[in-house]
């Protein structure tokens, strides 16, 4: 049985949110065709995810001994370290992703849990995991000139990397926000990519 890590970063409801049209038919399909797999949903909204406090970050450097793994700040962590799969339904907000993300992002970076560093620099804890990207963009940021300018895919795909994950696939809706764009045929596009990806994750 695989454990897939379902995370999703938006405020909106899924009836009104384009992301939530295609993650969700994305997991849906992945659950018809892998019944026995598991799946762990965060909504990071409702999770109520914060910036990481003084407390915490001292905690974060103090020895890691049995008591100080127990911690919350590791929580998020060490779920993470035992998921097979991850999905992250994150929109584009201002050529990244919403701040929300960055949050759980930094609870996940733990030093001899995700990745550690070695003699010879950091060495990702995460091999062998596959992780899949689904995101909303207004434009058309996945060519030039505006590829330029897209920063949340690249950070995600930078960090996934450092933690020893290359199997990252992204699933973009893009143009939505484009005057005379047929919005529809562009979703529809996106979901039959996700739905043709769930069956195969």
């Amino acid at each position: 049985m695989a454990i897939l890590l379902y995370i999703k970063a938006n405020p909106k409801p899924e009836s009104e949110s384009r992301t939530y049209q295609i993650s969700e038919s994305f997991i849906n399909t992945y659950r018809e065709k892998c019944p026995g797999d598991k799946i762990i949903t965060y909504d990071l909204y409702a999770e109520g995810v914060k910036p990481i406090t003084e407390e915490e970050l001292r905690s974060r450097f103090s020895p890691k001994d049995d008591s100080a793994l127990r911690h919350s700040i590791y929580k998020y962590a060490f779920e993470f370290k035992s998921c097979d799969k991850i999905v992250i339904a994150a929109p584009m907000w201002n050529l990244s992703f919403p701040a929300i993300l960055k949050c759980y992002l930094d609870y996940i970076m733990a030093v001899g849990i995700t990745f550690d560093y070695t003699e010879h620099g950091p060495v990702g804890l995460c091999q062998g995991k596959k992780a899949v990207h689904i995101v909303t963009r207004g434009g058309l940021y996945s060519e030039d000139p505006a590829s330029a300018y897209e920063m949340g895919d690249k950070y995600l795909r930078g960090l996934f990397s450092f933690l020893g994950i290359v199997d990252f696939t992204t699933i973009a809706a893009e143009k939505l926000d484009i005057v005379g764009v047929d919005v529809e045929r562009e979703m529809a596009k996106a979901i039959k990519v996700a739905q043709d990806k769930a069956r195969n994750f």
